[in-house]
């Protein structure tokens, strides 16, 4: 592989905490190219998680937390895997809607941060808002 992995995620309103709504985290798809990215968690454990430090184009760390919500399996209903605590830094760099969040590992395993600025206007060429995850492989 020998390159870096890079994920991408657009935001959505919910994400950045536009609605108002309360949520944990942005939701993690399940799917093997972007669960990839982040450690292996121990699915035999309640909620497993590991806090991952990244480094933004500032040279600031910040600390985010992935997470596997697996209480379905513990008496709950939540199956899913989330990043957390990302709050901060969505508010220091005045992240929104739209905006693009880029996630980048090293193969030695540091992890970088950073955006892009929306020029999206959500609308298809039919002017229809467009649905999606969101998220994508960039560099695998």
């Amino acid at each position: 592989m020998g390159g870096n992995h890079t994920i991408s995620k657009i935001l959505s309103a919910n994400d950045t905490g536009e609605t108002g709504g309360h949520q944990a985290g942005i939701l993690v798809p399940k799917e093997e190219k972007i669960l990839s990215y982040f450690p292996t968690l121990n699915t035999n454990d309640k909620n497993p998680r590991v806090h991952l430090v990244f480094t933004d184009d500032h040279g600031t760390k910040w600390e985010f937390a992935f997470i596997y919500y697996n209480n379905k399996f513990f008496g709950g209903t939540r199956n899913e895997f989330r990043l957390t605590r990302m709050t901060p830094f969505f508010r220091a760099h005045n992240l929104c809607q739209k905006d693009e969040l880029l996630l980048q590992k090293t193969p030695e395993g540091v992890r970088s941060v950073t955006y892009r600025r929306s020029k999206d206007t959500g609308l298809n060429e039919n002017g229809v808002l467009k649905l999606s995850s969101g998220w994508k492989v960039i560099n695998f």
